[in-house]
């Protein structure tokens, strides 16, 4: 191995050292973002928003674990520069280092509600890449005539300090569980007054295959900004609402279920899900009504908006109006019964029926602010993403599948069909694109919430195409003009295409 190389080898090792140990120093001070994540989280924060929708649409949930993998491997092409430019003077390397760590220390403390002690990860880091590198660019250069003893001292240096850093990394994700004592917290958790209602009978419609009425949480689709799930206890959160209001309001977790609380049915989907897509779900959710605590504070004449604010620092801006009508716009603390799951938002997170995810449903909730739209943007409307996002009318196939074998005669076919606080008046499907079939509804006895559809129609032998819409209890018919995601939801018909064989 020659000396350019090892040095090269010398940096990745040392870089990879320092990674691991920021990262154990961030797991043992319970700090939410190690380095890596926040480099990750800053890059989701600056990416323009049609660069992450087609993230989003191409790698679906793996989205954020490709991007911090990216994130180590180009970080790790750095190592091996810095590593090579020790080669050629110490001071460059070193130069390099604080460059590296100066771009993860802007990482972690442009993160909102950034303290100083998250810089400590990034310091020990940075340390760590010294002190190895120092250490193992004393034994790059063997001395005359013992390459080959040279050569093994540097190995065995190189993989004491791997060995070392990766022991350092495994210590700290066992010591530092941040996250286990917060999920612990939660299995403890008793929240008075808090039911589990199954679904009502009449939601069902009956054909094997539909999408179930109620989704479990571990089913239900997970979009959201976050690298790393903030990990808050119940007794840690805290809520504050202020802006255009009379008397400003903190609420802690004991607060907030000391008010009364309220039960609803609720479907949420999110503004990325594409025609006949899988982002949506159906949950039984349990809260405070958001229109009590405002007329507690006392909305002041000319607001218009909430803005809503994360721990994880994302917002969303929600129409004023839509958390104070009837709708059960809620900060919700449980999901069908139970404390809501870590990464749905645990210990309160908000539900806004009738408005998609990004402009209401804020995980984590932390600062609500009244104010006015004309004073703020929020991160997916500085995306260009549409201000305000009520749900578009929609509808899905569910049996058959596209693609399915299915046998000539009658076919009984069904799906779900949703318009969030508007309600589904009628769902009609079309074979062939011949005449609307009225199909049945099952009545879920809310408009908040998806409704399960089915359908008897008669195929014969060959491929076939079958096509759904639905109608709304304005009487507004579902357009079959295709419509992109961006910049307020997809819209158009949902079709399956299946062939029919000989019975």
């Amino acid at each position: 191995m020659t000396g350019s190389r090892r040095w090269a080898v010398a940096g990745l090792v040392s870089g990879l050292a320092g990674l691991a140990t920021s990262y154990a120093v961030a797991l043992l001070l319970t700090i939410r973002e190690s380095p890596v994540v926040a480099v990750a989280e800053l890059v989701v924060r600056m990416t323009p928003g049609f660069v992450a929708e087609r993230a989003i649409r191409l790698l679906g949930h793996a989205d954020k674990p490709v991007l911090v993998v990216t994130v180590i491997l180009l970080t790790s092409l750095m190592f091996v520069i810095v590593g090579w430019l020790g080669s050629r003077s110490w001071r460059w390397s070193l130069l390099a280092w604080l460059a590296l760590a100066g771009f993860g220390l802007f990482a972690v403390l442009s993160h909102s509600g950034a303290r100083a002690t998250d810089a400590l990860p990034v310091i020990v880091g940075f340390v760590t890449w010294v002190v190895c590198l120092d250490l193992l660019g004393r034994r790059v250069k063997p001395a005359p005539g013992a390459d080959d003893d040279g050569r093994r001292r540097f190995l065995t240096t190189a993989a004491t300090i791997g060995a070392g850093a990766a022991g350092v990394a495994v210590l700290g994700r066992f010591v530092g569980a941040g996250k286990r004592r917060v999920e612990e917290s939660r299995r403890l958790l008793r929240l008075p007054g808090i039911t589990r209602r199954e679904p009502p009978v009449k939601t069902r419609i009956g054909v094997d295959g539909i999408t179930p009425w109620r989704t479990r949480p571990e089913d239900f689709y997970l979009i959201d900004t976050t690298i790393a799930v903030p990990t808050i206890t119940a007794s840690d959160w805290r809520l504050r609402i202020h802006g255009l209001v009379d008397r400003e309001l903190t609420l802690s977790f004991s607060d907030l279920l000391d008010r009364e609380l309220t039960e609803a049915w609720i479907t949420l989907n999110c503004v990325s899900n594409p025609v006949g897509g899988p982002l949506i779900g159906n949950a039984w959710w349990s809260g405070v009504r958001l229109a009590a605590l405002l007329e507690e504070v006392g909305v002041q004449a000319g607001a218009d908006a909430v803005l809503q604010t994360s721990d994880d620092g994302w917002t969303c801006g929600t129409p004023l109006s839509a958390l104070t009508d009837d709708r059960d716009a809620m900060l919700a603390v449980a999901m069908n019964g139970r404390p809501l799951p870590l990464e749905h938002g645990f210990p309160v997170r908000t539900i806004v029926p009738g408005l998609y995810g990004y402009v209401s449903a804020c995980k984590w909730v932390v600062d609500l602010e009244v104010t006015k739209f004309s004073d703020f943007s929020a991160y997916w409307t500085d995306r260009g993403w549409s201000e305000q996002g009520p749900v578009k009318l929609s509808s899905r196939i569910d049996v058959p599948r596209s693609g399915a074998d299915v046998p000539a005669g009658d076919l009984r076919v069904g799906g779900i069909a949703w318009a969030q606080h508007t309600g589904v008046e009628k769902v009609e499907v079309a074979l062939d694109g011949g005449a609307w079939t009225t199909a049945e509804i099952a009545d879920p006895g809310t408009d908040d919430t998806w409704v399960q559809w089915a359908a008897t129609v008669s195929v014969t032998p060959g491929d076939r195409i079958l096509r759904v819409r639905a109608t709304d209890k304005t009487g507004f018919v579902q357009s079959s003009a295709l419509v992109d995601v961006v910049p307020n939801g997809s819209e158009g018909w949902h079709g399956v295409d299946f062939t029919v064989q000989d019975a």
